[in-house]
């Protein structure tokens, strides 16, 4: 997948992610991955579910992956839960 097709979901409204997601689809792309880590991850499970419900007709989620991830921080390193949601076209 190509990298400038993914949605990283930080602390921003959801609606933020939700344009830039249907603006992916409108440019082109045939596939975009919503990424999130930690507390963002509910972010991204509305994103997901709101472009899908209310502004993508046709495109359906391809796959969901969860995974743990290693981060730095002040206090020492520490895992974070991560999510990445890949959506595209149907076919």
């Amino acid at each position: 997948m190509d990298k400038d097709n993914t949605v990283y979901v930080g602390n921003k409204p959801v609606m933020n992610y939700v344009l830039a997601v249907v603006t992916q689809f409108s440019n082109g792309a045939d596939e975009v991955a919503i990424k999130a880590r930690g507390k963002a991850i509910c972010r991204a499970v509305d994103t997901a579910e709101i472009a899908l419900n209310r502004f993508l007709q046709d495109v359906m989620k391809k796959e969901i992956i969860t995974s743990t991830e290693e981060v730095e921080t002040d206090a020492g390193r520490t895992n974070v839960s991560s999510i990445e949601i890949v959506l595209t076209h149907r076919t």
